[in-house]
């Protein structure tokens, strides 16, 4: 026969969920205060002013995952070197928590720190990876480097494992960008990145993300890219400013579902005759 329950069976039953409860919402509350922790510090290390330049229009946009704990060390940066030109940066640090939102910070800073004096996007890209490799970190970043020069159009840029950059024209032309590229930062000893140099002319764009713009498990990358590209070819014949067309990318990110951080950065011209 089955053996009869006494009541103190059942208040051990209830005290027994209880603590299982309290651990629970502890553990829930721990790990909620880390993801604010880490968006805050991620935040914190953004840029809070752009760089101006005549005729030049830079716009950002950045949303944080959007899925449980899926906190990354996804940034944008733009700065004035010392030569006047302008550098720009974007990229994506592997790892979703505190510790990337840190590492991400290093590279942001080391960026900024060795343009004064690498020569060129592909030297500081060599530069940025020796010095990471030497803090013997296990993570690795993606980025895409770019330096502009306003007074003649000329855009330099350099990638390290980062998904390509979008442009479009005014008089209806967009592509992809097709470069060589190179490894991510933080992975290899004596890397060299190619560098390649582009005119942007009046009225044209250069739209720059990170892959939670563009891949998710709605979206193929190859997908993802298509349509920024059309969002970018749409504004540049339109003449919409900047902040409008990153405006447009971010929103389209929604459509991605994505588990990762979305950032934007739009680099745009004044077309000819225009303010």
């Amino acid at each position: 026969m089955p053996r009869k329950r006494s009541p103190d069976d059942g208040d051990e039953l209830l005290v027994r969920l209880g603590s299982l409860t309290a651990q629970a919402r502890q553990r829930a509350e721990l790990q909620r205060t880390q993801v604010e922790l880490a968006i805050a510090l991620q935040r914190g290390m953004l840029p809070r002013d752009l760089p101006s330049a005549s005729g030049v229009h830079l716009a950002v946009r950045y949303a944080p995952a959007n899925f449980g704990l899926n906190v990354g060390g996804d940034w944008y940066d733009a700065f004035a070197m010392p030569d006047g030109r302008i550098g720009l940066s974007i990229g994506d640090v592997q790892g979703h928590n505190i510790e990337a939102a840190a590492f991400m910070g290093q590279v942001r800073a080391g960026l900024r720190a060795l343009a004064s004096v690498a020569g060129e996007p592909g030297e500081l890209l060599t530069r940025t990876n020796d010095l990471l490799l030497s803090l013997g970190s296990d993570l690795f970043a993606t980025c895409t480097f770019l330096r502009l020069d306003p007074a003649t159009g000329v855009l330099e840029s350099a990638r390290a494992g980062h998904i390509p950059f979008v442009w479009a024209t005014a008089d209806g032309k967009s592509g992809i960008v097709e470069d060589e590229g190179g490894p991510p930062l933080g992975v290899q000893h004596g890397v060299r990145y190619p560098v390649t140099r582009h005119r942007v002319t009046g009225g044209g764009v250069f739209v720059l993300v990170t892959d939670g713009v563009v891949e998710g498990p709605s979206l193929a990358v190859e997908d993802g890219l298509d349509q920024v590209m059309r969002l970018a070819g749409i504004a540049a014949v339109a003449g919409l400013e900047a902040h409008a067309l990153a405006g447009a990318v971010i929103k389209g990110a929604e459509s991605v579902g994505h588990e990762d951080d979305a950032a934007v950065l739009v680099v745009g011209l004044d077309a000819p005759g225009g303010p």
